[in-house]
């Protein structure tokens, strides 16, 4: 392939720019007449390659061609920090939108989003393609009309970012109308950073809420009842689950003076009570969250080192943070959409990704994705020096080490970059270097503002950088001068982090490109990802009370990090388990929508048909009361007031179905008699139900206009329906959770209760449909359009 693509190169490095801009009409016509991509891959690849060098004066490399095959045949490249994958990126981008449908790259926050497509977008637009790419304003992007959405997704080539694309997609299944729709067909997309964005922030899936619930009184008062329990008697604390013991409950339910925790008249109790556990247990300030000088809880990415602002947990667990936090509890609202990264890349017909480091996820990248890792070489040996890790027995020893090797670097003006686990760690580490007068630059979630300068400024000469994880920076650090003469950059690691894959990543910002350079970790027992270990065990060894040997402590916190990288894959796979159930049922209400704003027509059999569905389940009910008051007559020879007052009863039942589903409007109704055959009940309101039909119709008087209607009215109770399931479904994944003290299988609870709702939730819909049809006061205005009073 590579040899194809030197060989096309050869050919057109003498075309003039109009000649080489020409070749994407050529390469479309090609497309067109039933030429494959991958038949044009070495032309379309050579002309972008021309393209890049001309425009940017950036040649791509050899391995940055590899990489773009590899991308264009929809594997997952790993590709090491400063190897060029935005430009790689450029050559299956261009190839795949030759086929007139936008494709995309998604990476994981708009500064990154808006440098590249900038840039980049200067090689589509120099070969006759169009480019869209965010203003690098968070806020600007949030902020966009749909129409300014329409003309973003219109583009050949879209840079994005994750989040962006994800709640767009949401948005764009919650229009009313045809005309505001804005999202372009899921055709082909390259996810930079991929490990960060399918697996790291795959956990949290995306969440649009609506209308405010009423504010909920429990979370202060389960608050203080968590405030009260003891560990293993009254919970258990495992694997970073936390759960009522079999006493707990007792004490809960003696507490709130309830017979049964986990019945479900008492739902929200048992809800709430697991969101106060998961806060006070699970959830910890400066490493899941911040408070801001303004006393709003604010979550930590621990992906990339940022704030999340304005994002907040679901399901109530952020106010179950403010609660423990003792800060102002926010208003809760209802959820109307979710969905997870892990489905919505899945309905790309084609996606690829890279990263520097996708090796140690290879396996669980296949098994969710189905998507292989491929390693592509480096374009100059790796000379950077990985030195083995020093291990401590405490954190004090483990950071003055640490920072006294800082200032032995520092006097040889060699750069360092101090890599740390979190907010407080960096705070720390900071302190430490002003103690020792050592000037230095902080990057971390607090003043994340000054990335992309801090990160190029953290090469030069006497430069120290004390940073959180270095995921998804985006910018390289590039040598001053002098610099290589020194050894390189220098990256201290304090800490052992999360997963290898972290600290891969912050080890490659060392020896780009052939630089020298070298790594070195300093981790202790009490590193944050030991915590789970049993404390009262290593204080002894911590405290120096015991001896430990250097290759005990290397065990103990290395299979920490094991441990933690297994729960946090099981947690992944069960975030998309829960979603699993969600997305068939998903894709059903979507692909539900989509034909009623395109106009599909809603038959008149199908509603007398619903209709006729809707009267039968009241009627079988109707007779079963009926029933069982006769079946207590025979026995107990009831007498005629009895007889007159079960008929009165059975009068308004049928009154109160009338008013409520069918007419405001009674008449004379049924006799006595008639009453009593559930075929003549059933006859009488299908006659109502014709009757409303027809004064619908009448009072229309469009018929086109008429099945407008119909349709608006049915979307109308798809969407409130489907809203009460997801928010449902929202909260019972806290509730199930605390059902593990229970000996019960939570995600069999779940998926069961799930599909139990989805029944309901279908005879609610379908209830609804006839009384929006049927109750709605509907009149044509002025205007010409529907103006409709749902009931």
């Amino acid at each position: 392939m590579l040899a194809k693509v030197k060989k096309s190169e050869e050919k057109i490095k003498n075309l003039s720019d109009n000649e080489l801009k020409h070749l994407t009409v050529e390469f479309k016509d090609r497309y067109q007449s039933g030429e494959s991509l991958d038949s044009l891959l070495p032309d379309a690849f050579a002309a972008i390659v021309e393209a890049d060098e001309r425009v940017l004066g950036k040649r791509p490399y050899d391995v940055q061609i590899l990489a773009g095959a590899a991308l264009h045949k929809g594997y997952l490249a790993e590709m090491n920090t400063g190897e060029g994958k935005t430009l790689a990126a450029t050559m299956p981008l261009y190839l795949n939108a030759l086929t007139g449908k936008s494709c995309m790259l998604v990476t994981t926050n708009d500064y990154l989003a808006s440098r590249d497509g900038e840039e980049m977008g200067e090689v589509y637009s120099f070969m006759g393609l169009t480019c869209s790419y965010p203003d690098g304003n968070d806020s600007n992007t949030n902020k966009r009309t749909d129409d300014e959405r329409k003309i973003f997704y219109s583009a050949d080539i879209i840079y994005t970012t994750n989040g962006t694309l994800g709640f767009d997609y949401l948005f764009d299944n919650l229009v009313k109308n045809k005309s505001d729709r804005f999202l372009c067909d899921f055709n082909y997309v390259i996810i930079d950073e991929a490990d960060s964005v399918l697996l790291d922030a795959a956990i949290m899936p995306l969440v649009i809420s609506g209308v405010p619930r009423v504010q909920s009184n429990l979370y202060n008062l389960c608050d203080f009842f968590v405030t009260t329990l003891v560990e293993d008697i009254d919970y258990i604390e495992e694997d970073k689950a936390v759960w009522l013991t079999p006493k707990g409950v007792k004490f809960a339910e003696s507490f709130f003076g309830i017979p049964n925790f986990y019945g479900k008249e008492y739902f929200e109790i048992n809800r709430h009570v697991t969101l106060a556990l998961r806060a006070h247990k699970l959830l910890e300030n400066k490493k899941d969250y911040v408070i801001s000088p303004d006393g709003e809880v604010e979550l930590f990415d621990g992906a990339t080192g940022r704030l999340m602002h304005g994002v907040k947990l679901r399901g109530g667990q952020h106010q179950a943070i403010e609660a423990k936090e003792k800060v102002e509890i926010s208003q809760e609202y209802r959820t109307v959409a979710s969905v997870t990264f892990q489905n919505l890349f899945m309905l790309f017909d084609k996606m690829a990704g890279m990263s520097g480091t996708l090796m140690d996820a290879k396996d669980e990248l296949f098994e969710v994705y189905h998507k292989r890792v491929v390693k592509i070489p480096t374009n100059k040996p790796m000379i950077r020096k990985d030195h083995k890790d020093k291990y401590f027995r405490n954190a004090r020893d483990q950071f003055h080490t640490a920072a006294n090797d800082v200032i032995e670097l520092h006097k040889t003006g060699q750069p360092v970059l101090v890599v740390l686990n979190s907010v407080t760690d960096t705070d720390l580490f900071s302190r430490l270097m002003i103690q020792y007068n050592i000037p230095h630059n902080v990057l971390n979630a607090s003043n994340a503002f000054w990335e992309a300068q801090i990160i190029a400024g953290a090469g030069q000469l006497n430069a120290v950088t004390v940073a959180t994880t270095m995921a998804g920076r985006g910018t390289d650090i590039k040598l001053g001068e002098g610099v290589k003469e020194l050894g390189g950059l220098a990256v201290i690691g304090v800490g052992r982090m999360e997963n290898r894959r972290s600290e891969r990543q912050a080890r490659g910002r060392a020896g780009r490109q052939g630089d020298p350079g070298f790594s070195q970790y300093y981790v202790s027992l009490e590193d944050d990802i030991v915590g789970a270990e049993d404390d009262e065990k290593l204080e002894k060894y911590i405290d120096g009370k015991r001896w430990i040997s250097r290759s005990r402590i290397r065990r103990i916190v290395n299979q920490s990090q094991r441990l933690n990288n297994e729960m946090a894959e099981m947690n992944r796979k069960r975030s998309v388990q829960y979603d699993q159930v969600l997305q068939r049922q998903r894709d059903l209400i979507y692909a539900t929508r989509k034909n009623l704003l395109d106009g599909a027509s809603v038959e008149e059999e199908k509603i007398v048909e619903i209709a006729k569905e809707n009267i039968s389940d009241f009627v079988n009910h109707f007779d079963c009361i009926q029933s069982n008051n006769k079946h207590g007559r025979r026995r107990g020879r009831k007498k005629d007031s009895d007889k007159n007052t079960n008929t009165q009863q059975y009068t308004s039942m049928l009154n109160r179905y009338i008013l409520d589903n069918i007419s405001y409007k009674l008449d004379a109704g049924l006799s006595k008699s008639d009453m009593q055959s559930a075929a003549t009940v059933s006859d009488y309101l299908m006659l109502r139900v014709y009757q409303g039909l027809s004064r619908q119709r009448e009072r229309i008087g469009d018929e086109e206009a008429y099945e407008q209607f119909v349709r608006e009215a049915t979307l109308k109770a798809v969407d409130d329906g489907w809203v009460e399931l997801i928010d449902y479904l929202e909260q019972l994944k806290y509730a199930v959770a605390g059902r593990a003290s229970a000996q019960r299988n939570v995600m069999f609870e779940y998926q069961n209760e799930a599909f139990e709702s989805f029944l309901d939730t279908e005879k609610a819909v379908k209830c609804n449909i006839i009384r929006n049809i049927l109750l709605s006061d509907v009149k044509i205005g002025k205007d010409g359009r529907l103006q409709v009073i749902y009931p």
